[in-house]
């Protein structure tokens, strides 16, 4: 062979390899609204700079026939780029070969790129859209799973880790995403499930879609297994950038600072009138994040699920932090088995990727009932309490107007670890509510006249942050307009913080 002959075949076979499963199939994803995983991927990252890995790469199953069945690849397009000039590692699943469905060959690929992200400390991005398991090869094929799965939980922590679910997503393939950091899925061509709906009818006697089972919807709102919802695949891969952006590589750096145009010293007069003067008078917490973080830019996560309590992503003088609030408008903003596992989640990676936390809180409570204490409420607010007590990054929470009893505790205050934590005059931090505070301590001892009195002197004397302060609990009670300055200055002065932990294995934290 010449090495002009030599030169057609590398390029015949890199044809080959970038059609896939071929035309036919590549039609058929795009007739069910979906994209193929190259045009995933050149969507994601930046223009030109993909470098593929193993793209020869094909299966060495002899059974049912399969040895007449390669294509180069085999099911999975792996290797790195960047975004917005940031090295990630990536592989996205190829639906139109043998349904995207694990093999030993292309696990090994996927299994490199994890372990080649884990040296350099780059993120990796799984893009999903799967049959599952190749049942042709039987125990290979679950092994290749055993593999990922092992490397998630290695890299879990020290480099972040992101799934798109952008079709099905069956069976043990679901455990994969479920380790990384955060999961999207897309509207009506993505779906997870353990089992599927067949298997559901013939054992329970169940009915249900596919949809309603596992869609994107269902895990957004429902279950909380995913986070972000895209209307389609463009989007999604759009979704990712921009969390990228907010993230570090890994666990050893701190997160990417942009250049700062929204002045530190503003001021937004709304903030003085955002919190009503009846305490039972519902207000969006969004309102006062967006007032207050770089830009009015907050990127939430998990938005559909446990809408009593908000957490994302925003920007403070350029500079990354996590943000976690009660949501009076939805439930009063009361804690429940919910909003503490959602909120858990969110402390936990933000003090594994060294992203300060910020917490505003308008909590009454944790919610009461007998579905709650049957469901495990005290080990699952407990899992908040164990994230915020375990956190060693910048800690600095903004009491708005309610903080009472255990909740008060838990969401960051000085006794759980602290470090600036500031208050409204519209602050109340109590043990609990004045109408319920004088049921306990007076009951059947007086009339309504004296209740009424005995409900407004509670008011006066424990619901208000002064109390807290004149014991050191509460740092500063300040004006709302001047939220966004103080807590960029205490932002700058946490910055150096450092906070060693005890020498243990880990914690055995309340799951």
């Amino acid at each position: 062979m010449s090495l002009k002959d030599k030169y057609q075949e590398l390029e015949r076979i890199n044809s080959l390899a970038d059609l896939g499963g071929g035309q036919d199939r590549i039609a058929k994803i795009h007739a069910s609204g979906r994209k193929t995983a190259r045009e995933r991927i050149l969507e994601l990252l930046d223009p030109g700079s993909f470098v593929e890995l193993d793209k020869f790469v094909v299966h060495q199953c002899s059974d049912f026939g399969m040895e007449k069945q390669k294509f180069y690849g085999d099911g999975v397009v792996a290797g790195y780029g960047k975004i917005d000039g940031r090295m990630v590692y990536l592989f996205a699943q190829d639906f139109t070969v043998f349904g995207g469905s694990l093999s030993r060959a292309n696990a090994n690929k996927i299994i490199k790129v994890m372990d080649m992200a884990l040296k350099m400390g780059a993120p990796i991005i799984g893009l999903n859209d799967s049959g599952g398991a190749r049942i042709q090869e039987g125990v290979e094929s679950l092994a290749g799973y055993g593999d990922v799965f092992y490397r998630n939980v290695k890299a879990s922590g020290v480099v972040p880790q992101i799934s798109a679910i952008l079709g099905p997503c069956a069976g043990g393939a679901v455990y994969s995403p479920a380790i990384t950091d955060f999961i999207f899925m897309t509207k009506k061509t993505s779906y997870m499930f353990v089992t599927g709906p067949d298997v559901i009818k013939t054992v329970t006697h169940e009915e249900v879609t596919k949809e309603d089972l596992g869609g994107a919807l269902t895990h957004n709102s429902r279950s909380g297994v995913a986070h972000f919802t895209a209307d389609d695949d463009q989007q999604a891969m759009m979704m990712i950038r921009e969390l990228i952006g907010f993230l570090p590589a890994n666990n050893m750096e701190d997160p990417p600072a942009i250049p700062c145009l929204d002045p530190i010293d503003r001021q937004d007069d709304v903030l003085a009138k955002l919190v009503p003067e009846d305490p039972f008078k519902p207000y969006d917490m969004k309102e006062l994040i967006t007032a207050v973080v770089d830009d009015r830019n907050f990127f939430e996560v998990q938005p559909l699920y446990a809408q009593n309590i908000l957490v994302g992503f925003a920007r403070m003088n350029g500079k990354t932090v996590g943000i976690v609030a009660n949501q009076p408008a939805m439930l009063a903003g009361v804690l429940d088995i919910n909003a503490s596992n959602k909120a858990a989640r969110f402390v936990r990676f933000c003090d594994s990727f060294n992203i300060p936390l910020i917490t505003f809180l308008d909590v009454p409570g944790f919610l009461p009932g007998t579905d709650q204490e049957y469901g495990g409420i005290i080990k699952h607010g407990a899992k908040l309490l164990y994230a915020y007590c375990e956190a060693t990054v910048p800690k600095i929470s903004v009491i708005t107007r309610k903080a009472y009893g255990g909740a008060y505790v838990v969401m960051s205050s000085k006794h759980v670890g602290g470090d600036v934590n500031f208050s409204y005059p519209t602050g109340e931090i109590a043990v609990m509510g004045p109408d319920g505070a004088v049921n306990i301590l007076y009951r059947d001892k007086m009339d309504d006249a004296q209740k009424a009195a005995a409900v407004e002197d509670y008011k006066n004397t424990f619901c208000t942050p002064f109390q807290a302060a004149g014991r050191g609990y509460i740092d500063e009670v300040i004006h709302p307009c001047q939220t966004r300055r103080k807590l960029i200055e205490a932002l700058e002065m946490c910055s150096s913080k450092h906070e060693d932990m005890p020498t243990k294995k880990h914690g055995n934290i309340p799951l």
